[in-house]
């Protein structure tokens, strides 16, 4: 089974929360295949870049992807999509 990159995780974790709306930390490491522990430190990281950011909603703080975090998954999709054409023509 191949790895994961940093980029991979981040593309990940901003899909899962784009695709939620705003959501708990548990949701998120369970839509990236995250432990608890590392998906809060990524999203730290997302959020410190203003890539997504928290929201209280009722009882609970949630985590939204920003107009920013929307452009950086868009492009890290498309650099994907170059990699993987890139890797199939070598085959």
């Amino acid at each position: 089974m191949k790895r994961r990159t940093r980029y991979d995780i981040y593309m990940d974790t901003l899909e899962t929360i784009r695709r939620k709306g705003v959501s708990p930390i548990t949701r998120i490491s369970y839509g990236a295949n995250l432990p608890v522990d590392r998906a809060k430190d990524v999203v730290g990281f997302l959020s410190s870049r203003g890539l997504v950011k928290e929201e209280e909603y009722g009882n609970t703080r949630g985590f939204r992807i920003t107009a920013r975090g929307g452009e950086f998954l868009q492009a890290l999709q498309t650099v994907k999509m170059y990699i993987d054409a890139e890797n199939f023509e070598e085959q």
